[in-house]
């Protein structure tokens, strides 16, 4: 008898992108834009079916790739499946809070030299330089201010750092492969998703930095932002453990070869 095919779970990807995929896979899959309902049942995995709701279906590998707003209880439950996952649920898990991930990856980095601050609730903040405010644990490139003197932060976990002249930059990792993207953007919010945001020469310290990074979150995909000063000094900015994949036609062609190779295995 013929072992069933194994069943793939995909979540939060485009159409484009899942077709892409899984035209070239021989497995059974089920695909999800947002997150579905899945269980763990003596280390199995399982999601609802999208076709007979209520009917539960054994799934043998993950790829997600997305974030919501309610997504870490999601994660924590792929972590402790501890099956394959691309990305790896635990890196996911660990890097999903925006602080909580920043303060694990500084540990790790040889750029993580900035004096930051932190406050809990809401109140006034005394900013004795230019500064940026972050709030909230989204990635999601928003939730920023730069600010001077006296401002009145959200009723949110707020991180304050000294605004840094120079570039910003993405180094972006899919297996072996690896690019650096310069962000661009108005004042503080840089992003890939600007027009004038492109490729450039990668920088060898930021590369191994970033290498680093990617294997203490066991991260096989990920994209990490620096800032480069106009001093040449370099500092870590943010763990993204669900990069942009589309933006640049050369990442979404690695990333769809990487993910179907990653399944055959």
């Amino acid at each position: 008898m013929l072992s069933p095919k194994p069943r793939l779970l995909l979540v939060g990807l485009e159409p484009p992108e899942v077709t892409a995929i899984t035209s070239q896979l021989d497995c059974l899959t089920v695909v999800y834009e947002h997150l579905p309902l899945i269980k763990l049942v003596d280390g199995n995995l399982y999601v609802e079916s999208r076709l007979h709701p209520g009917t539960f279906l054994k799934v043998d590998k993950v790829i997600y790739h997305g974030i919501f707003e309610n997504d870490f209880d999601f994660l924590t439950l792929l972590a402790l499946w501890n099956g394959p996952c691309l990305p790896d649920a635990r890196g996911m898990m660990d890097c999903r809070l925006r602080h909580s991930g920043l303060v694990r990856a500084l540990r790790v980095t040889k750029f993580g030299d900035i004096p930051r601050g932190m406050s809990l609730t809401s109140g006034e903040w005394h900013a004795r330089q230019p500064t940026v405010a972050k709030w909230s644990n989204w990635h999601c490139g928003e939730n920023k201010a730069r600010i001077q003197d006296t401002w009145t932060s959200p009723d949110e976990i707020t991180v304050y750092e000294p605004f840094i002249e120079g570039e910003a930059v993405r180094i972006m990792l899919i297996g072996d492969k690896v690019w650096q993207i310069h962000l661009k953007g108005e004042d503080r919010l840089k992003s890939i998703h600007h027009p004038d945001a492109a490729q450039m020469p990668v920088d060898s310290d930021l590369e191994e930095d970033a290498k680093r990074l990617a294997n203490y979150f066991h991260f096989q995909i990920v994209g990490i932002d620096y800032m480069i000063g106009l001093d040449g000094k370099k500092y870590l900015l943010e763990v993204n453990h669900i990069p942009n994949v589309t933006v640049f036609p050369f990442v979404r062609e690695a990333f769809i070869d990487f993910a179907v190779q990653w399944v055959k295995q």
